[in-house]
C-alpha cells in the first residue's frame, strides 16, 4: 500500500521521534476511538478511559505498524482488541434486550416534554441516549459489525480487516445486526414509523424525573433539535434505511479531553 496519505506521512515522521507529527496522529485518530468506544459501552467516563487506553496502546505500538493497510484500519483494530478484551461493562452486565427497552420506553412515554416542533437539547439528549441502548440489546461482536459497518460506513473489506474476521462473516453478522435494529425501530421508534408509539420528545420529562438526563449537563447531546426535523431527516431514505438514518440524525458530541496532549504528555516525561 502506499503510505503518501497524510497520516500515514505523519505516522513515520512519529517513528521517526518527530512529538509534534505524533499529536497530529493521536488527535486525528481520537474522534473516532471514542466514538467506537462510547457507541460500545454507552457511557461517557468508560468510553473516556477506554479511548486514553486505546489511544496509549497506538502510540506505544506504532513502530510495529507495516504500512500494508490504513493506519485508520489499523487503529480501529487496536480498538476493537482492547473492547472484546474488557470485562463486561456496568451496562452490559443489565443485559439489556430489544423486549426490555421496548417495554421501558413505553412505560416512560408522557405528553408532558416538549411539543413535536420544539427544539430542545435534551430532546436530543435523549434521542442519542436511545440510539446508543439499542446497540447494547446486540452482542458485542454483532454491535462492532453494525457500529463499522452501518454507522461509520467502513467498507466490507476494511471492517472485516478491523475485526480480523472474512468478509463474508462481517456480512453476515452485519445483515443479523441490522435486521434487528431495524425490527426494533419499526416497532417503536416514531422517527421510522407513523405505527410506532415512542418519539423523543414524549420520553423528556420522564428521563429528567429520574434523573437520567441532566439538564445543566448534556452528555452526549452537541445541540437541540427537535422531533419533526429529525423525522423529516429519517423520512428521506427508504424505510430498510431508516434506521440507520435514525443514527445519521444522533451523532454523539466529541469528549473534550485533549487525550493528545495528556498522551504524547505522557512520552514526554519519560527520562
Amino acid at each position: 500500500m502506499s503510505d503518501s496519505s497524510p497520516l500515514e506521512h505523519l505516522a513515520r515522521l512519529a517513528i521517526d521521534g518527530d512529538q509534534g507529527a505524533l499529536d497530529l496522529v493521536v488527535r486525528d485518530l481520537q474522534p473516532d476511538v471514542y466514538g467506537i468506544a462510547l457507541r460500545m459501552l454507552w457511557n461517557k467516563e468508560d468510553a473516556e478511559d477506554a479511548t486514553q487506553e486505546i489511544l496509549v496502546r497506538v502510540v506505544t505500538r506504532l513502530s510495529q505498524f507495516d504500512f500494508r493497510s490504513r493506519l485508520r484500519t489499523w487503529a480501529y483494530r487496536v480498538s476493537v482488541n482492547y473492547i472484546l478484551d474488557m470485562k463486561k461493562s456496568a451496562t452490559e452486565r443489565m443485559q439489556l434486550t430489544f423486549q426490555g427497552l421496548g417495554d421501558s420506553l413505553l412505560e416512560n412515554l408522557s405528553e408532558e416534554g416538549p411539543s413535536e416542533s420544539e427544539r430542545s437539547l435534551m430532546l436530543e439528549e435523549v434521542k442519542v441516549g436511545c440510539s446508543l441502548a439499542m446497540l447494547q440489546c446486540l452482542d458485542r461482536p454483532h454491535r462492532l459489525a453494525y457500529i463499522l459497518g452501518d454507522i461509520m460506513e467502513l467498507s466490507g473489506p476494511e471492517a472485516a480487516d478491523a475485526l480480523d474476521i472474512s468478509p463474508d462473516l462481517f456480512r453476515k453478522r452485519l445483515q443479523h445486526a441490522r435486521a434487528a435494529v431495524l425490527a426494533f425501530a419499526k416497532g417503536h421508534c416514531g422517527l421510522v414509523s407513523d405505527s410506532a408509539p415512542c418519539s423523543c420528545n414524549r420520553q423528556v420529562a420522564s428521563n429528567l424525573r429520574a434523573g437520567r438526563i441532566d439538564p445543566a449537563h448534556a452528555a452526549f447531546a452537541a445541540r437541540g433539535s427537535s422531533f419533526q426535523e429529525s423525522r423529516a431527516i429519517v423520512r428521506q431514505v427508504d424505510e430498510a434505511r431508516r434506521a440507520v438514518a435514525v443514527y445519521r440524525t444522533s451523532q454523539p458530541k466529541n469528549s473534550d479531553v485533549d487525550f493528545a496532549r495528556r498522551i504524547v504528555g505522557m512520552f514526554d516525561e519519560r527520562p
